[in-house]
């Protein structure tokens, strides 16, 4: 090879290491071309229940959560009401007339668009799980959890009594005396006790007499949930 040739070889794998950087990107881009914008639709939304509305003639189902069935009963006070018909009056109050935004994140089994909406900012999954009208839906989405935790603290909807969890419903669990007693014992795991003497006596978990203890609603007795309460409404604590 003549040094003329060699200079020019060489000349020409300088430029092409200067422009190697640029001509890798371009590569990558076309074999790794950008994701699809999702599609978004908007519109007056007609709902359907607590987690499903329809656009357009289009059924959508709200992403992450899961909302009582339209048929489903819940407890709330001792007395048994239609949760599934108030998650669904939450939704429509909520969305009443006004324009609703989805972006679709998934097809769902049944065709339907599964989506997160928005009323304005609003993140309308979101508010419904943060309204306790529904759950998040751990099974598909970790993204609701948050809210779900600060509704069963506030003890707002569903949280504000006794109720089966929507997927558990649709399997054919129903809402029980011994499942109402369930969530009261772990919302409220104090034991009030009335003694044969009349006397009021609430028993702490791990006390000695805790386990044996039965509580009677019929007779008064009933669960606490914390000590201050029971202080207040005129119980003793058990010296055991």
């Amino acid at each position: 090879m003549s040094r003329f040739t060699s200079g020019c070889y060489s000349a020409g794998f300088t430029k092409m290491r200067r422009y190697l950087p640029t001509l890798l990107i371009l590569a990558l881009i076309n074999a790794y071309p950008p994701a699809k914008a999702q599609p978004l639709l908007a519109g007056i939304a007609t709902i359907i229940d607590g987690d499903t509305i329809m656009i357009k003639g289009q059924r959508i189902r709200l992403y992450g959560i899961d909302a009582p069935e339209s048929r489903q009963f819940c407890e709330k006070h001792k007395k048994v009401y239609r949760c599934g018909q108030q998650a669904t009056l939450a939704l429509s109050k909520k969305v009443y007339q006004r324009t609703v935004q989805c972006e679709q994140r998934a097809i769902d089994r049944y065709r339907r668009i599964v989506a997160l909406c928005k009323l304005s900012n609003i993140d309308l999954n979101g508010w419904m799980v943060g309204q306790g009208w529904a759950v998040a839906y751990r099974k598909y989405s970790m993204d609701y959890v948050y809210e779900e935790r600060a509704a069963k603290k506030a003890k707002n909807g569903i949280w504000a009594g006794s109720f089966v969890q929507p997927s558990r419903w649709r399997r054919g669990d129903r809402l029980t005396h011994r499942n109402i007693s369930e969530t009261k014992t772990a919302r409220c795991p104090i034991k009030g006790n009335i003694s044969r003497r009349g006397e009021r006596i609430y028993h702490l978990p791990g006390g000695r007499y805790y386990k044996q203890t039965k509580i009677n609603v019929s007779k008064g007795e009933r669960w606490l949930c914390s000590e201050e309460e029971a202080r207040k409404r005129g119980w003793r604590r058990s010296g055991q």
